[in-house]
């Protein structure tokens, strides 16, 4: 039985968490397909069709699919899931919704955030803000699976050459519709996607104070801006730059904390980070302790100075 990969996009390309959930379904099964489920999303769908460990990608095109809505995305999904035994979906926003509907008219478990598969009904999750890894085994027949993305290399974008199969889409379920979005313009890369970013903390005291310390270093490294729990809940920085168990998930090549405590909630979320650059006054930070290079130092010195050496 082949696993099925629930891909996350735009209707004209695919959002890179579907290519780690292609890694981590490769090593569910080796026969793998993608589920492109939106309205004239065909440029999606070609674009799952070359990601590289793909074998077959199923189209399902129609306005009830337009805006990804959880009820039509998940009634699509159970449409086509019969002769699966993985459902993959990562576990962003959107897969977060989805993935639980589809689990329960399926009558099965869900396993949730997934960051290793250790056997096709083995896998390993965090739990307690990462400070433990449980590992869970399904009897089901079908395992719903949502997949810690920061857990999962890539899988190229290129080099496949799947088929790419039409399938009917459902109809709208009725019980929601979108009424609108505001899209927010980034000048600078999307914080999950991001090979570096530039995070700071309560420490910094003010939202101008945010913006003149790291957005210098951030323009200078290319990097995405993120911030602490603490800092969002202050007014520093916007919602959508939490980092943490309760923000968003990174795993970049290069992390700074600037003034970040290093408070659990915040560890969970971006540990997993390759290289880590703490800056705090205080020695006894918890920062440190994850940290691979750590300066004791005032963050308001130290950081118009790095800026001033790069």
């Amino acid at each position: 039985m082949a696993a099925l990969v629930i891909a996350e996009h735009d209707n004209a390309t695919l959002k890179g968490a579907t290519l780690n959930t292609v890694t981590a379904a490769l090593a569910c099964d080796p026969e793998v397909h993608v589920l492109v489920a939106g309205e004239n999303a065909g440029a999606a769908a070609q674009a799952a069709a070359q990601v590289a460990g793909v074998a077959k990608v199923l189209h399902a095109d129609g306005p009830a699919l337009a805006h990804g809505l959880a009820e039509n995305v998940a009634a699509q999904v159970v449409a086509v899931a019969k002769g699966y035994g993985h459902l993959l979906f990562p576990a962003t926003a959107g897969g977060k919704n989805a993935a639980p509907r589809v689990a329960a008219l399926l009558d099965v478990a869900q396993i949730s955030d997934a960051s290793k598969v250790l056997g096709p009904d083995t896998f390993e999750r965090p739990i307690y803000a990462g400070n433990a890894i449980a590992t869970v085994q399904s009897t089901d027949a079908v395992k719903v699976v949502t997949v810690r993305t920061t857990g999962f290399d890539a899988a190229a974008a290129t080099g496949g050459s799947a088929e790419v199969e039409t399938v009917a889409a459902v109809a709208d379920a009725g019980s929601a519709r979108f009424v609108g979005s505001e899209i927010a313009k980034l000048d600078r890369p999307e914080l999950t996607a991001a090979k570096i970013i530039v995070s700071g903390g309560r420490a910094l005291g003010s939202s101008d104070k945010f913006n003149e310390v790291l957005t210098p270093l951030a323009d200078k490294l290319g990097a995405a801006l993120g911030a602490s729990r603490a800092a969002v809940d202050a007014g520093y920085a916007p919602n959508d730059w939490q980092v943490g168990q309760t923000g968003k998930i990174v795993a970049p090549q290069l992390y700074i904390a600037a003034g970040i405590s290093g408070a659990i909630q915040h560890l969970a979320g971006m540990k997993d980070s390759k290289v880590i650059v703490a800056i705090n006054k205080d020695p006894e930070a918890p920062i440190f302790s994850v940290a691979d290079y750590g300066l004791e130092a005032d963050l308001f010195a130290a950081v118009p100075e790095l800026v001033e050496k790069l």
